[in-house]
């Protein structure tokens, strides 16, 4: 059984790794979400007409955008943590401000922890964010 202190460390410990693979990304490079995502790894995003399954699929997809996407300000906006034995739920708003614009996107990242103990993620699920009007 987990411990308070325990949870908290782990809560702190995803949200970490979350942010550090999004301030690759914001640089133009996608291998921290590589290296994260296990190679069952399933990823879903609205720019996608359908989802994108195993690793390798993941850095094809990936590829022809390595280098592009440069973000100087981004938000990770009230990340929660929900934990089982061995899975944690992570998600968050994610708000970008670029060129004059802001970017917002819902995000769902369920992690595991594989055999050698480390955290990795399974499901990517990325969805628009509809502004109330």
């Amino acid at each position: 059984m987990l411990t308070m202190k325990d949870t908290e460390a782990i809560r702190a410990a995803i949200i970490a790794l979350e942010k550090h693979a999004l301030e690759l990304w914001n640089d133009g490079d996608p291998d921290g979400f590589i290296a994260l995502s296990s190679d069952d790894v399933v990823y879903m995003d609205p720019a996608l007409e359908h989802k994108l399954t195993g690793k390798e699929a993941l850095k094809a997809y990936y590829d022809p955008i390595r280098g592009i996407i440069k973000i100087s300000e981004y938000r990770m906006i009230d990340p929660i943590v929900q934990l089982t034995a061995d899975a944690a739920v992570l998600t968050y708003d994610y708000e970008v401000h670029r060129d004059g614009c802001i970017f917002r996107m819902h995000c769902t990242e369920v992690y595991r922890t594989n055999p050698s103990g480390q955290w990795e993620i399974i499901h990517t699920h990325w969805s628009f964010f509809q502004l109330a009007q």
